[in-house]
């Protein structure tokens, strides 16, 4: 996972953390519904990226890292 990556997936998760309290504080139940699904969006793309590390792991191992 690139680092850019991980700075957006973090900041996806805390718009939707911040979305959701905004929401349940205010009695918003469409804002706090979207907090939600920000958040879950989030942790789909982390998923993926993780199974991605895993893929190029796996590979390097596979085929051996020949730039060392």
């Amino acid at each position: 996972m690139g680092v850019q990556d991980k700075f957006e997936n973090k900041a996806e998760e805390l718009k939707g953390r911040a979305k959701e309290a905004a929401g349940a504080a205010t009695g918003d139940e469409d804002l706090k519904n979207e907090g939600q699904a920000d958040q879950a969006s989030s942790a789909v793309h982390k998923g993926v990226e993780k199974i991605k590390d895993k893929a190029n792991e796996i590979a390097e191992k596979l085929l051996g890292d020949d730039d060392k």
